[in-house]
């Protein structure tokens, strides 16, 4: 990476995951917009954002656990990261704090995948798996780093990495539900911005198709 690229928000992943559009409009042209679900997510985070470490049954627990991969540009805070002790030396297990309930899409676990590779990168230890920890339902879903989460939450930092670095934010690609529960759609306006692109996009196909 150049020196003076700016590192990417671990949280952004989440942000990429769940809709380019999105992450560019936080990350990019910095809009923001509160709403109840980002405004409980403040309050879970609290906790864990005043950091601290402790040793529970022989696991040592960090709050608020700095971050960074110098390969993929990324940095943030871990809300919560267990070194569980082995043969070999302590093993990483992130555990990411989120309001509500486990999710459909992978927003979520592509997050935690970001942690636990700067967590490999900083450690030089394999990280297997992770946490998400639902205040809903009051519980932890495991979530193994396979291969397919790995792909996936390395290719988001890949297209958010483009797309910072283009300057350009990506159209919107509506999709209800997300949309619904976005706290940018207001200011996104999904279905009035994209309404001109599909048009372009029919003319500009409609010419080509009737080209010799």
């Amino acid at each position: 990476m150049p020196a003076d690229t700016e590192p990417i928000p671990i949280s952004a992943v989440q942000h990429a995951v769940y809709c380019l559009r999105q992450a560019a409009l936080i990350h990019l042209e910095r809009v923001w917009a509160e709403n109840r679900f980002t405004a409980e997510g403040d309050v879970l985070h609290a906790v864990a954002d005043k950091g601290g470490s402790r040793k529970a049954r022989g696991v040592r627990r960090v709050l608020a656990l700095p971050l960074a991969s110098r390969r993929l540009n990324l940095t943030g805070v871990a809300d919560l990261v267990e070194f569980a002790p082995g043969p070999d030396g302590e093993t990483a297990f992130p555990v990411e704090y989120k309001r509500g309930k486990p999710k459909l899409h992978r927003a979520d676990e592509a997050q935690l995948c970001a942690q636990a590779l700067c967590l490999e990168e900083m450690t030089g230890r394999s990280v297997p798996e992770g946490a998400l920890f639902y205040a809903q339902t009051k519980r932890r879903v495991t979530v193994p780093f396979d291969p397919d989460l790995r792909a996936l939450t390395q290719g988001a930092i890949a297209d958010l990495a483009a797309v910072l670095a283009s300057r350009i934010t990506p159209p919107p690609t509506p999709h209800k539900s997300r949309c619904r529960a976005c706290s940018l759609l207001d200011l996104c306006r999904p279905d009035t911005v994209a309404r001109p692109v599909r048009q372009w996009r029919d003319r500009m196909l409609s010419r080509a198709l009737e080209a010799p």
